[in-house]
Order: structure tokens, then C-alpha cells, then sequence
């Protein structure tokens, strides 16, 4: 890759419904490529355990965030159970200046949004449990919430997934974690190869595999 120069910066967006272990899957490719850095989102909501300002969040009071949407800061915001978070117009146009992958962890209200405004530097990818059915189990064993609130929960997820599975640029079925980052890590590869009229036959077939339609689904049919 030295010799025919850096490839060019991508805006890879990662969705799934929760429990679909998007960030798992991010951190592994992050951590795999050089190239990759994560989009780090503003929000009104307070620090959790050993979270860091300007580390995992740029954590900011609601009127500031507003201060912020009025001036056009944001690539893409949304409010979230009350909370508000967004992706700075600044982190986008500094990962394309600099040639990175910049990786979204977004819902599909966000990661639509990035596409919109980036529709020839954005690639969406949307990850989903193996079924609806280890879905509910991934949620179940990670919450102590109540009945209705797990069933709140199971409800959404399965819009989300609606949502990305009729948009979404690619669809992985994340029923194995390295196959899945291996995944991810093709079609970011593909996506810049392509643009920059560059060959990656391998990334290529694996991301073709990968499209939106090419595989089916059954088990998340309606």
C-alpha cells in the first residue's frame, strides 16, 4: 500500500440492535487497524464508572449541547432516553483529512443521518445476533431489569433491527466474533479500495457477501 500512497478516509458506521455486540466487534477492528479511530459523541448524560471526558464522551451540560446544535456542530444528534448524544462535524472532517476510518458505534437514526450527509465517504454496517431468539438471550442475561422493562427493551431492539435491515449498506451476522470483525475489516477495505480504483479481490468477495439482501435471513424475517 506504501508504494501507491494512503488510501482515503472512510466513515464506517456500526448499528445493531442492543445485544448485538457492536462495540465488542468495533473495538476488536480498532484495535487491528492502524488506520481506524473511533468517533467520540457528545452527551448530556453524566459519566458512568471510569468513563473520561474526551475519551469515551465529550461530556457536556444539555445547554450546551443545544448551544451546539444551534451552530451547526453536529454531523448527526439524537435524544435518547431523555439523554442527548451527537457526532462533531470536526471529528468527521478531520478523519477524511487525514485519511483514517473513522468508526461510528451509532443507532440507525444517527448512522442514516452521517450517510445523508456523507453519502460518498459513509459505509453502514449493521450487526445482528444469529436469531430474534439468542437476541432476547443476550439481553436477559445482561439485565436485571423487570419483566416489562426487558420486554420494553426486546421491543425496540427488534425495530432497530427492522430499521437497519431495510437501509443499511451491509448486514453480518455476528454468531462469531472474529468472523465478524474479519467482516468488517473487508468491507472497510473494499470501500477504500474501490474509491481509490485500487484492487482487493479478497475484501472484495467478502464484502459482496455481505451486502444488504445478498444473504438471507430467515430467522429476522417478519
Amino acid at each position: 500500500m506504501s508504494s501507491e500512497g494512503p488510501l482515503p478516509g472512510l466513515l464506517l458506521v456500526l448499528s445493531a440492535p442492543s445485544g448485538g455486540g457492536k462495540t465488542t466487534v468495533a473495538h476488536r477492528y480498532r484495535a487491528s487497524e492502524p488506520d481506524a479511530v473511533f468517533s467520540v459523541s457528545a452527551t448530556t448524560r453524566a459519566p458512568r464508572g471510569s468513563e473520561r471526558d474526551g475519551v469515551d464522551y465529550h461530556f457536556v451540560t444539555a445547554e450546551r449541547f443545544a448551544e451546539m446544535v444551534a451552530a451547526d456542530a453536529f454531523a448527526e444528534w439524537a435524544e435518547v432516553h431523555g439523554r442527548r448524544y451527537g457526532t462533531l462535524r470536526a471529528t468527521v472532517d478531520a478523519a477524511l483529512r487525514s485519511r483514517h476510518v473513522a468508526l461510528f458505534d451509532i443507532d440507525v437514526q444517527g448512522g442514516s443521518q452521517v450517510k445523508a450527509g456523507w453519502p460518498d465517504e459513509t459505509a453502514t454496517v449493521f450487526i445482528l445476533p444469529p436469531s430474534p431468539a439468542e437476541l432476547e438471550r443476550r439481553l436477559r442475561a445482561r439485565s436485571t431489569d423487570s419483566e416489562s422493562s426487558v420486554a420494553a427493551r426486546l421491543a425496540a431492539a427488534r425495530a432497530e433491527a427492522a430499521r437497519g435491515l431495510s437501509s443499511y449498506d451491509y448486514v453480518i451476522v455476528n454468531d462469531a466474533l472474529e468472523d465478524a470483525v474479519a467482516r468488517v475489516a473487508a468491507i472497510a477495505l473494499h470501500e477504500r479500495s474501490r474509491r481509490a480504483g485500487r484492487e482487493a479481490p479478497e475484501a472484495a468477495r467478502m464484502a459482496t457477501a455481505c451486502r444488504r439482501g445478498a444473504t438471507k435471513l430467515p430467522a429476522w424475517q417478519p
